[in-house]
């Protein structure tokens, strides 16, 4: 298995840190809600900010 974070899973096929079996490889994630704040009420309102692309 690759270093990746244990329970995390990752469906970005174009992501830098995406892993055979959408596996996360990033050392750590940060999940934001979109248009700031503390608070979303569903998971469409938030966003990985540690996304990158891998192209």
């Amino acid at each position: 298995m690759s270093n990746a974070l244990q329970g995390v899973k990752c469906s970005v096929k174009n992501c830098k840190y995406n892993d055979a079996g959408s596996l996360c490889t990033a050392s750590a994630i940060e999940v934001n809600v979109d248009g700031g704040g503390s608070s979303a009420r569903q998971s469409q309102e938030t966003n990985c900010k540690t996304f990158q692309t891998s192209m």
